[in-house]
């Protein structure tokens, strides 16, 4: 059993910094041997991938009708929400040197075979951000090269494809020197942005539709950086197990935070020259030329770099709910459906599906990452990955998946979307959504509950999770 589940789960994989081999490695642990990697690469590889068009559309959402909280309520948003998403991030990176293993496949540890459910989830999730960025990554390919928009986003799948198939060491070195690139092109950005865009655009909301306005427009900027925290540990699983938490939090919460802020806030001041939600909007925006040439490129580099890292956690997602198929072979498969949801996203009201993706493949998270935190502090940060791969040894853990789905159905009045408005969103919170919060406390204390009870005791002194050890 234990070679077979090695023979799917490892494999080739990289062993220092700058090595271009194909990593045929999935979920097992990373002995510590492979183990590398200077801190900085923890900045830059949160840092790239949020400097996209979707993170500039979550900013000029602040001035929307139902919204209405003008530019500097809306930058008190994006910064609170933001923060409060990447703190999360932030957390649960510190785990991947501690374990060397990805968030998901560590999930194995508090859901058991139980786990088929949260990484059936992200493996969804990241083909449905990988939807939504592709949109705007095809769109600036057919406008600069004039192709069809099909054949844009065939271009841009293979590349990040391609990225997502060699996997973590090609992926870090791609952020790192992107980030360089991205960066400049969004300062280039910004500069004409401060003297086209509405730095002062007032409120339109009032009263309690205001506060409900300023509550929706924090959650949906946190769930722009919450989705990482179900591929937080993926990222650094790599590095030496002696690597500074303290370090790797401080630079995971600095890098997801600085650029998701940073691209918020561009949208938020250019909402009203945005003539659509689109590539082309944010070219024509900039007067064309070769700064809309700039800003196209800039997308179509940034839709690669964060949809690479959505196929390689996909594919670590999928391994972990157990599926028994090589991590490069999953990435593909994940490109290759992505492709059909984008051709779908890109027709009809683009604005309204994108809000409902964006909230709906996250919300499930918050309760999940509770139990995952929950479980972490009962067995002080102490966690055995040895046998991890091995599926058919795990227990079959209701408490963690009934916690999470408790923490789930209790968010659900408090949710607000254009499918579905919540019972305490509508009559409380003056639309607000506050879902996050909620799930994240009710599922992790229903999930300490539980293990009180089973355990009687506040800490599990057994963080073995074999079926053979009780």
């Amino acid at each position: 059993m234990e070679a077979d589940g090695n023979n799917i789960y490892a494999g080739k994989m990289p062993s220092r910094e700058g090595e271009t081999t194909l990593e045929m490695h999935g979920m097992a642990p990373i002995p510590d041997h492979n183990r590398y990697g200077r801190l900085h690469r923890i900045f830059t590889v949160w840092f790239t991938p949020n400097l996209v068009p979707a993170g500039f559309f979550i900013g000029t959402l602040g001035t929307v009708s139902y919204i209405g909280v003008g530019f500097w309520l809306g930058v008190a948003c994006i910064v609170l929400g933001t923060v409060i998403g990447g703190l999360l991030v932030a957390v649960l990176g510190t785990w991947g040197p501690v374990t060397g293993v990805g968030q998901i496949p560590l999930a194995r540890l508090t859901f058991g075979k139980t786990v088929i459910v949260p990484g059936a989830l992200q493996w969804l999730s990241t083909i449905a951000w990988d939807a939504i960025n592709a949109i705007f990554g095809a769109e600036a390919i057919h406008i600069l090269i004039h192709v069809p928009f099909w054949i844009g986003l065939f271009i841009v799948l293979v590349m990040q494809g391609v990225l997502g198939l060699f996997g973590y060491e090609v992926m870090h070195l791609f952020q790192k020197w992107m980030s360089i690139v991205l960066g400049l092109m969004f300062v280039i950005i910004t500069v004409k942005l401060i003297n086209i865009g509405n730095w002062h655009a007032p409120a339109t909301a009032h009263g309690g539709a205001l506060v409900g306005g300023f509550i929706l427009m924090t959650t949906i900027s946190a769930s722009f950086v919450i989705s990482w925290g179900a591929y937080a540990s993926d990222y650094s699983r790599y590095m030496k197990p002696d690597t500074s938490r303290r370090k790797i939090f401080w630079l995971s919460l600095a890098g997801v935070s600085l650029s998701s802020i940073w691209v918020e806030i561009l949208g938020l001041a250019a909402a009203s020259l945005v003539v659509k939600d689109t590539s082309g909007g944010i070219q024509h925006l900039l007067g064309g030329g070769v700064l809309g040439g700039l800003a196209l490129v800039a997308i179509w580099i940034g839709t690669v770099s964060v949809n690479a890292m959505n196929d390689y956690s996909g594919s670590l997602a999928l391994q972990a709910a157990g599926a028994r198929i090589k991590r490069p072979y999953i990435a593909i498969i994940v490109t290759a459906v992505a492709f059909v949801l984008t051709l779908w996203l890109n027709t009809g009201d683009l604005a309204t599906k994108f809000e409902n993706v964006l909230l709906f493949a996250t919300y499930w998270v918050p309760p999940f990452a509770a139990i995952q935190i929950v479980d972490w502090w009962r067995h002080n940060a102490v966690m055995d990955v040895s046998r991890i791969v091995e599926f058919d040894s795990l227990h079959t853990r209701w408490d963690a998946l009934i916690a999470m789905a408790v923490g789930f159905l209790a968010a659900v009045p408090f949710m607000d979307t254009s499918i579905y408005i919540g019972w305490a969103s509508s009559h409380w919170l003056q639309y607000g959504d506050i879902a996050f919060y909620v799930g994240f406390i009710v599922g992790g204390v229903v999930y300490f509950l539980m293990r009180l009870s089973a355990t009687k005791s506040v800490h599990d002194q057994n963080p073995k999770i074999l079926q053979t050890e009780h």
